[in-house]
């Protein structure tokens, strides 16, 4: 165990982290999600929900505040309907973590598998909520 690191990191998350540039983009998916279907480097958190994993991972990293949008969220497909719950408790850490982080980004389902293809990794969580994957870009080091 490191001192300061969340128990929710392990060590091949921690590792992920590290090697991940400004600009790659890290998926934590829902219990649910295809991830390795649309990524050959997948990391297993089963049994954490993403607030926890969005508490753990950033203190480790900032958001890319040279985009518009460094947080992503899948849009809702058809007439499925948002839990405006599960971006609201995303929300809580991220602006906790990072005040001033630009509004989270929907895009359309697919669009979102596509996106996962080319991110750094997919982190499966044990996350049930319907729409709940979320993509975060990583920055450069705050000044």
């Amino acid at each position: 165990m490191l001192i300061g690191i969340s128990p929710v990191i392990n060590p091949q998350l921690l590792d992920a982290l590290f090697r991940m540039g400004h600009g790659d983009e890290i998926v934590l998916a829902d219990a649910f999600f295809p991830g390795d279907s649309c990524n050959s480097r997948v990391i297993r958190a089963d049994g954490i929900r993403i607030p926890a994993l969005l508490d753990g991972i950033l203190k480790l990293i900032n958001l890319d505040y040279a985009v518009d949008h460094p947080v992503i969220m899948m849009a809702a497909h058809g007439s499925d309907k948002l839990d405006p719950a599960v971006e609201t408790s995303y929300r809580a850490v991220i602006d906790r973590i990072w005040p001033g982080t630009p509004a989270t980004e929907r895009i359309e389902r697919f669009a979102f598998y596509e996106r996962t293809k080319k991110a750094y990794a997919v982190v499966m969580t044990g996350e049930t909520v319907k729409y709940g994957n979320v993509i975060l870009k990583k920055g450069v080091i705050p000044v």
